[in-house]
């Protein structure tokens, strides 16, 4: 993320080269504006295998038995849902808040059917909890940060 001083630094001494037709001097803006750094994408979009994989191996497995290492939120939506595309910055800040501590998934409900079905998801977005021992549990709604905060530290037993 560029922080916003450099940021409106860089805008007045653009708004200022504008200005003054100073063009010669765009090379200052472009060395000076600092370049967003590569990040890896935090939230990992599951597809069926990648959820045998991951999550739980349904067809191998009758009883739930948790693939992961850490434990982990499940986000079942669709890209039209616009409570779905609500929750998504949360999502994405709490990938970064809770990096190493909590695997945060999505899965699309209309490509990955037999997973929604699997879980009976028939509103979204619908949020799994799966914590590394126990039984899973389901939130629906778009819920508020501190909401999905209360339920990592109560279900998932993870403190920040």
């Amino acid at each position: 993320m560029v922080d916003k001083t450099h940021f409106f630094l860089a805008r007045g001494l653009y708004e200022y080269i504008y200005r003054f037709r100073y063009f010669e001097y765009i090379e200052i803006i472009i060395n000076f504006v600092p370049i967003f750094k590569a990040t890896r994408i935090m939230v990992e979009f599951l597809t069926k295998e990648t959820f045998k994989e991951k999550v739980f191996d349904f067809e191998n497995n009758k009883d739930w038995k948790f693939e992961g290492e850490k434990p982990c939120l499940i986000d079942f939506y669709a890209d039209w849902c616009q409570p779905c595309k609500m929750v998504a910055p949360i999502l994405e800040e709490l990938s970064e808040e809770y990096d190493g501590k909590v695997d945060i998934y999505k899965i699309d409900t209309e490509a990955q059917q037999e997973l929604a079905g699997m879980f009976g998801i028939q509103s979204i977005p619908s949020l799994l909890f799966v914590p590394t021992e126990g039984q899973p549990q389901m939130a629906q709604g778009a819920l508020p940060k501190d909401t999905f905060e209360r339920a990592i530290k109560d279900v998932l037993k993870v403190e920040k």
